[in-house]
């Protein structure tokens, strides 16, 4: 058992004649700049998940808003049930607006369903 303590005891010997060798072992960095570098790349993350996510999501949103607050009877829609139809009625007040589907059937859809504006030629 005792020669493997003196193989250690060598080892160790020549790990520190080769650091001498080879120059001044620079300093750990402290706890503070160890600090500052995560935040920095933290603070990078956060940065490139909000340009990637989260402000393209909020732009498409806003268009979304747009789309619906700006309908208006006879525009063609797509419904988020894959209905297309004609609004025939935008009624005040209340999130609803009443489709017609062709054929005289009509029915009241919420804005929020209705995925985006149908040209004319794809309605027909």
């Amino acid at each position: 058992m005792k020669f493997l303590i003196s193989t250690a005891y060598a080892a160790a010997e020549k790990a520190a004649t080769m650091t001498e060798a080879a120059g001044p072992v620079p300093a750990a960095p402290g706890m503070a700049e160890t600090f500052m570098m995560n935040m920095v790349l933290i603070s990078i993350l956060v940065g490139l998940f909000y340009l990637l996510l989260i402000r393209p999501q909020q732009k498409r949103f806003k268009k979304h808003r747009q789309m619906m607050d700006s309908l208006k009877k006879g525009d063609s829609v797509l419904t988020a049930g894959g209905f297309i139809g004609k609004i025939d009625k935008v009624i005040e007040g209340k999130d609803e607006v009443v489709v017609d589907l062709g054929g005289g059937l009509k029915v009241t859809a919420l804005r929020s369903t209705i995925q985006n504006r149908v040209e004319d030629d794809k309605a027909e």
